[in-house]
């Protein structure tokens, strides 16, 4: 009778979620991207190169018709390595069209990245741009299970195919005469994306054709009505889905290849940016540059990957005037983007700190680390979530490692909802460290020190300690021509938290703090600079 009853202490969101019976995620692009004619879809922010909507479903139908035609179909994988450009976005849905499975990489990736994650997807096809085939031509020749390189641009290096020929053989297709092919929506994988490895190597996440239908199906975060800018990479789920769920909603935005403060900043007055989706650490870099650019027109600022403290949200404030709403979301690559949020239309139910409220289709129970079982209000604890948005599984591994037998997947996150059912993140649980039986999370003491004038950035781990277990070691980034010292810093951190947060571990001066694509910092490079450093010590 139990499993009949909801759980007082699980979060329900909302049930109901529209989507097409059909359940075919490149049917469904190609038809609502097609209903919004002429409307610009997106805008390079360096090139003021424009694509409206029906340019990109074109493309997309004569990508599918040409793809089918040298053998592509339903269960293949076609991969993509490009920096983010034009042609993106129809290869994308014209390969959903297919039936096929679409999967990104990173153009940036070292010879044995790229190996690592194309043999966990082992594609058919791969997509590459100019820079991208240049660089990893030898890899991509060396794998057994690559039949086609397909360019962008017009230059045709040998033994490959052009984009632009592809695009150019069907004429006259039409959306009247255009079917995607047939799927399984619930089972079929649309999507493999890699998870974004800050603890260890990336897996391969498989999302199906109901698990971005759900989330594109979902209410608008963003205002549609208004111009967005985004700069992540399109290879990452934040950029990825994040921009399909816009042009699912016939909204727009400008996007820009990497990110530059004064780039940025830019942009923003040429465009009269309206909403800026950033992480965290993009924000802190923003209201510590110094410019004269107006940036008025800015109204929303949209932040995740990563806990948004209140400190940077007052700084926010300060440095965009206009700005109305500073909201958060909390998602992953396995729940396909968002498993909790604020939107722009229930802003004023916000509140400081928190990452939202559970969103339609989702289910979060926060369980305890040790005993697995359910906390209630204002208990932290791992957060584990269930729905149609997550994950199918990892590619080559049991779903049992990852999911509980409630089929709920365990994040490796913690946090906690308050008694109105806004969740808040503490921190990764792999991330904690350990000092003397605390569990201290490395994000407090991070938003700490990016209160000082002359900290930029900031990264702290755990590292061994004979007695204690770990203790915490601070990486640190110094504004230019600042001048801080180790001790004042662990004065400030002495002054602000309780004595297990304290930097007994030293602080360590650093040109960078490595990053993954959305912004979370990749501890395991730390933990693996610190591992050096000692090494170095004990020769000496």
């Amino acid at each position: 009778m139990k499993k009949m009853l909801k759980n007082p202490l699980y979060v329900y969101g909302d049930e109901v979620v529209g989507v097409p019976s059909h359940l075919n995620f490149g049917q469904y692009m190609v038809t609502t991207m097609w209903n919004y004619g002429d409307k610009i879809a997106m805008i390079n922010g360096i090139t003021d190169e424009r694509l409206t909507y029906r340019d990109i479903v074109k493309d997309a139908m004569n990508i599918a018709v040409s793809l089918t035609r040298i053998g592509v179909k339903r269960g293949d994988i076609v991969a993509i390595c490009s920096e983010n450009r034009q042609e993106y976005w129809s290869t994308f849905i014209g390969t959903s069209c297919t039936g096929a499975t679409f999967t990104a990489t990173n153009s940036a990736y070292t010879k044995d990245e790229l190996l690592h994650v194309l043999n966990i997807s082992k594609p058919k096809m791969i997509f590459c741009s100019q820079h991208a085939y240049k660089v990893h031509e030898k890899t991509l020749r060396s794998l057994s299970y690559m039949e086609k390189i397909i360019i962008f641009g017009t230059d045709r290096p040998p033994n490959t195919l052009l984009y632009n020929d592809l695009v150019k053989n069907n004429t006259n297709i039409t959306l009247e005469n255009f079917r995607a092919a047939d799927v399984v929506g619930q089972t079929d994988t649309a999507v493999i994306l890699y998870s974004s490895g800050t603890t260890g190597l990336p897996k391969g996440v498989m999302l199906n054709h109901l698990n971005i239908l759900t989330t594109c199906n979902m209410s608008s975060t963003m205002n549609p009505k208004e111009s967005s800018l985004t700069i992540t990479p399109w290879y990452h789920t934040m950029g990825l889905i994040g921009n399909l769920r816009i042009f699912a909603n016939g909204g727009y935005f400008v996007y820009l290849p990497k990110f530059d403060s004064d780039l940025y900043l830019k942009t923003i007055e040429r465009y009269q940016i309206v909403q800026i989706v950033v992480a965290p650490p993009v924000l802190v870099a923003l209201c510590k540059f110094q410019s004269n650019y107006d940036v008025s027109s800015v109204k929303l600022v949209y932040s995740g990957a990563a806990p948004l403290r209140s400190d940077t949200i007052k700084a926010v404030k300060d440095r965009f005037p206009n700005v109305t709403s500073v909201l958060q979301g909390y998602g992953m690559t396995e729940a396909t983007f968002g498993v909790t949020r604020d939107s722009y239309d229930t802003a004023h139910l916000s509140k400081t700190g928190s990452v939202g409220r559970v969103v339609s289709s989702c289910i979060i129970k926060v369980v305890d680390i040790d005993t697995k079982a359910p906390l209630g209000v204002n208990q932290p604890g791992e957060i584990y979530i269930k729905g149609p948005l997550v994950m199918k599984g990892y590619i080559g591994k049991d779903r049992s490692e990852d999911f509980d037998d409630e089929d709920f997947f365990k994040t490796g996150d913690i946090g906690y909802y308050d008694e109105d059912r806004c969740f808040f993140i503490v921190d990764r649980l792999k991330e904690l460290i350990k000092y003397k039986g605390y569990q201290v999370p490395p994000a407090e003491i991070e938003a700490v020190l990016l209160q000082h004038p002359s900290i930029r950035d900031v990264g702290v781990v755990g590292i061994p300690h004979a007695d204690a277990g770990e203790v915490p070691r601070a990486y640190v980034v110094v504004q230019p021509e600042a001048n801080v010292t180790e001790d004042e810093i662990k004065n400030l951190v002495k002054e602000k938290l309780s004595n297990p947060k304290h930097l007994r571990g030293g602080v360590q001066f650093v040109k960078e703090i490595p990053k993954n694509p959305s912004g979370k910092i990749l501890r395991r490079k730390l933990r693996e600079m610190s591992q050096i450093r000692n090494e170095a010590k004990s020769k000496l």
